[in-house]
């Protein structure tokens, strides 16, 4: 598997799936790079900066978007389809410069334009700050929907908060996680585009009064506007850039006046800014719920200014003008069991898609815009506000699931509780029709919980106003059917989908691992990049040595540039022909980092033990972000770290075993180490995990899993054969037999002699000999708790790493099982996904319709003159 690294020359002169420069393109892009550094940096070459010329880089790439980007709005106007709107407090969207050149077809251009001026292309694209606005897989789940919703021609908008602070900076110190503000905007935004002309009131308290029968104003309240910053999403080569629209928090124009009078102007000015916080910072919390005021407010915020944008450009789209002149709510959405006349046809339509219940307050925000404002029948408000919204789940977890206090409520929206207890009163109606006399589940039911402190049951409140609830893998789907939400699919099981996750293989094949996809591309033809199930076509090059070899050797290249970078950006030095057993992925009790500690303690023990055994060397690495409120998802990231420092020093183990904790795992930090692992660990208890997408990007860059039969890995098993995934452990079924005769796992610690050996040395400060009780907590949550199982699943893990190393001695028939699940991987992308979602959520069709490019006259003079009026 020896490999040597390509010198650029060497790389310049291969024929890439990116495509070949034109002297013409190359030529345009230097005198545009040039442009911008003089008129928008105001910098010449003798004081330029690197991050200038990453600027100057971006402003260029920007420029080949703007002409798209207008040119899609003027056809979405033009052509009046349905559009979707996607809800989410997250998105995780990482860099944008080498997305946006690969998928507009420019990379060739750019790298040739920076080469002949003589910057390295590579070292601008580092400069870029992650957009890092999501904690982890539900907010890189948005971004990859985006980009799949744009490349399939869907007339898509992402609606979400511009977070001045997104998740926090990760830094380890003496091993421990420190947490620092992640400031992506101090040097600017140079994709995004300011849009005050559309700044949108919102309003907080206040009380509601009665106006009249049945009629409800709410009255008195403190105002904040949003202001929107839109930016490009580029489809994959078909000049389709659609609209990501963050809101930002600004306070309002006027001042109090009493502050004034009393001569405090700058406590007035002061004042204002604690209406700003609103967009300040993301909340880092991921499968676990905060109920904070500001939390609640982040949430109203986005939904009302995104409802009301939604509404605006319903009303005056089709004409183009700002002016209101759509007023019938009627194909709002377009009604299922409706024969359309061809002037109802011509009506936009709409799709509102709530990523998990952060953005469930569109549905009573909906309802007070129809009723209150509109003036429209409760009952017909709520029929339009069902068919209009759809609902994802993504946790099975207790504790992720949002139910916000009554009294938070009252205070902060009291109409939007008014209109939460009145669609209460409808669904618990409907249950009592179908279930008389049977109070336990209407009590189950029920969007309002009673108990000590009356919360609001937000998922509830989403499934009862939408048309469509879906998990996002198929065991995910069957559980929340069987057991979350059970009583409700028994209600309405037509509601009821499954949508598997996927992954946009544009960024996690063709953007990380471009020599893997031109190998693919010298066999497969360059259609895969959108057509990902053809990766199938790879299944017959399974037995063909010399594409094995050429696959090893993509491999090993991309473990020695990795080597590098951690040797470069950490000091610490990894030996490349050693396996890369990668786990990234948020630190949380049940993703069981632990078990994979104990694996490594495991077999450093049997190491020193037989410093001469036969031993299949390994470099393990763990990255993640803990919660900064976790405790023991902190303790495990110092457990590691102590793990890893006395096995990296131990000179018996030497270069045989090393343990490297990934510091500040973000999207571009995945872009590099995951095209550079052999392992991909996804261990999680069964029936814990949603879906993950983490492991389909591994498996798509050619890592073999080794997992429990949990979230999307049921799926992946079954498509790429359960002989080319390393299955360990309980089932979900065997999980629940387990607890309900009652676990015991200090049983478990009694019975295997390796695992007591593990904890003993955890436990009795062998790995913090200056703090011998600092992992006590770790140990006794184990052996007296263990809530997610580890101690009944230790076994079996253990003896599955076994196959795992015996397999990896024999580098053939590892790269074999590589390439079956590469062949595998195409159920996993998120084009699929998002077509499912098109077709039987939001009931529109994906289109394969190019978009002329801005140079071409679409058949009307003002082709790129004329900016669309409604965005």
């Amino acid at each position: 598997m020896a490999s040597v690294l390509q010198s650029d020359h060497e790389k310049r002169k291969q024929i890439s799936v990116r495509g070949i420069a034109q002297v013409e393109n190359v030529t345009n892009f230097k005198k545009s790079f040039n442009r911008h550094l003089h008129f928008t940096l105001v910098k010449d070459r003798n004081v330029a900066t690197p991050r200038d010329y990453f600027f100057a880089l971006a402003h260029t790439v920007r420029d080949n978007l703007v002409g798209r980007w207008i040119r899609t709005q003027q056809y979405y106007y033009e052509k009046d389809p349905k559009r979707i709107y996607y809800l989410s407090l997250e998105y995780y969207m990482g860099r944008a410069l080498c997305n946006t050149m690969i998928n507009l077809g420019i990379q060739g251009a750019c790298d040739e334009a920076m080469y002949q001026v003589g910057l390295d292309i590579e070292e601008l694209q580092e400069i870029e700050e992650d957009a890092g606005l999501g904690n982890g897989g539900l907010g890189r789940l948005a971004a990859c929907f985006l980009d799949s919703m744009a490349t399939l021609g869907l007339a898509a908008y992402g609606y979400g908060i511009r977070y001045d602070y997104g998740i926090f900076t990760q830094k380890i110190q003496d091993g421990w996680q420190l947490e620092e503000p992640d400031d992506w905007l101090r040097h600017g935004n140079p994709w995004e585009k300011a849009r005050p002309e559309y700044m949108i009131p919102i309003h907080f308290f206040g009380k509601v009064e009665t106006v009249g029968k049945n009629k409800h104003k709410w009255v008195n309240t403190q105002m904040v506007y949003a202001m929107p910053y839109d930016s490009p999403i580029p489809g994959y080569g078909n000049n389709t850039v659609n609209t990501m629209r963050l809101w930002s928090a600004k306070a309002p124009k006027n001042f109090d006046l009493k502050f004034f009078n009393d001569g405090e102007y700058i406590q007035a000015v002061c004042d204002r800014n604690l209406a700003e916080n609103i967009s300040r910072v993301l909340y880092p919390n991921d499968n676990m719920f905060e109920g904070k005021e500001l939390r609640l407010k982040q949430e109203y915020f986005m939904v009302a200014a995104t409802l009301q944008d939604i509404i605006r450009r319903y009303k005056s789209s089709k004409f183009g003008c700002r002016d209101p002149v759509r007023t019938n709510f009627e194909a709002f959405p377009e009604k299922e069991d409706d024969i359309c006349s061809p002037l109802q046809q011509l009506h936009e339509k709409v799709a509102i898609q709530l990523n998990d219940t952060h953005p469930a307050l569109a549905i009573p925000e909906l309802m007070r815009i129809l009723v209150d404002i509109e003036e429209m029948p409760w009952d017909k408000a709520l029929e339009i506000t069902q068919r209009a919204c759809a609902y994802t789940n993504h946790t099975l977890l207790p504790e992720a699931l949002e139910r916000w206090p009554i009294h938070m409520f009252e205070y902060l929206l009291p109409r939007h509780l008014q209109i939460i207890y009145d669609i209460n009163a409808y669904h618990m109606e409907r249950v009592a029709k179908m279930w008389p006399g049977d109070f336990d589940r209407m009590r189950r039911m029920s969007i309002i919980e009673e108990g000590h402190v009356k919360n609001i049951n937000m998922a509830h409140l989403s499934i009862v106003g939408s048309h469509a609830i879906n998990g996002v893998a198929a065991i995910h789907s069957d559980l929340l059917q069987k057991g979350l939400f059970k009583d409700f699919f028994e209600m309405d099981p037509h509601k009821f989908q499954n949508k598997t996750n996927g992954i946009t293989p544009r960024r996690w094949l063709l953007l990380c691992n471009p020599n893997l996809a031109d190998l693919i591309a010298e066999k497969l033809g360059e259609t895969w990049v959108t057509k990902l199930d053809e990766l199938r076509g790879l299944e017959k090059f399974a037995n063909d040595q010399k594409f094995l070899l050429s696959v090893a050797k993509v491999k090993q290249e991309n473990k020695m540039k990795f080597a590098q970078y951690l040797e470069s950006t950490t000091g610490m030095r990894i030996d490349p022909s050693a396996m890369f057993d990668v786990q990234v992925k948020r630190i949380h009790e049940y993703k069981r980092q632990l078990l994979n500690i104990l694996h490594i303690v495991t077999i450093y023990n049997r190491l020193k033990k037989n410093p001469s055994m036969d031993f299949t060397p390994r470099v393990v690495m763990i990255g993640g972000k803990a919660a900064p409120g976790y405790h023991m998802a902190k303790q495990l990231i110092k457990l590691y770290n102590n793990v890893g420092r006395v096995v990296n020093n131990d000179k018996i183990v030497g270069n045989k075993l090393k343990v490297v904790f990934l510091e500040n795992y973000r999207v571009s930090l995945a872009e590099k180490v995951i095209p550079a692992a052999d392992l991909s660990e996804q261990i999680s208890t069964a029936g814990t995990e949603a879906s993950g997408t983490g492991n389909m990007k591994f498996m798509l860059n050619g890592a073999l899993t080794i997992g429990t039969l949990d979230g999307a890995n049921v799926e992946m098993a079954e498509e790429m054969g359960k002989d080319n995934i390393f299955i360990f452990g309980m089932t979900v079924d065997e999980v629940d037999e387990l607890v309900k005769k009652g676990y015991k796992p200090r049983d478990y610690y009694e019975k295997n002699d390796d695992l007591r050996q593990a904890l003993d040395m955890i436990r009795g400060g062998f790995f913090s000999p200056e703090r011998p009780d600092l992992f006590h907590d770790v140990v006794d949550a184990l052996l007296n708790h263990d809530r997610f199982c580890l101690l009944a699943d230790y076994e079996a893990y253990i003896k599955c790493q076994d196959e795992v190393s015996a397999l990896y001695k024999d580098p053939m028939a590892w790269t074999k099982k590589c390439v079956m699940n590469i062949a595998a991987s195409g159920k996993f992308s998120s084009d699929r996904t998002i077509e499912q979602y098109a077709r039987e959520i939001w009931g529109v069709e994906p289109s394969d319709f190019v978009i002329p490019p801005p140079y071409v006259d679409p058949g009307r003079s003002d082709d790129v003159d004329e900016a669309p009026t409604s965005k």
